[in-house]
């Protein structure tokens, strides 16, 4: 399966951070493994995604530690995946 890392308050409200999920498809991506997560976590849902139902502008999305924000939720995964989500640094 695939980890989920989070950061922050996302941690916080799931009450870990690190979380496995697994998916069924065959090709699977971004967007599968965070609703695989959401379906586990579904508290976490109003801070990952906005009203529309589009991943809230301001998180961050990595894969292996490479961001893939720009791509976004159709980033095609891999079963052993290491993802993560954190919300903006606060500056200070």
């Amino acid at each position: 399966g695939m980890r989920w890392k989070l950061f922050a308050d996302l941690a916080e409200r799931a009450g870990d951070d690190e979380i496995d999920v697994s998916i069924d498809d065959s090709e699977p991506t971004a967007g599968d493994a965070l609703a695989a997560l959401l379906a586990d976590h579904p508290e976490l849902e109003e801070r990952v995604f906005t009203a529309d139902g589009d991943l809230e502008s301001h998180l961050n999305l990595l894969r292996n530690g490479e961001n893939i924000t720009d791509a976004g939720l159709a980033t095609p995964v891999s079963d052993d995946d290491e993802l993560a989500l954190f919300p903006p640094v606060s500056g200070g």
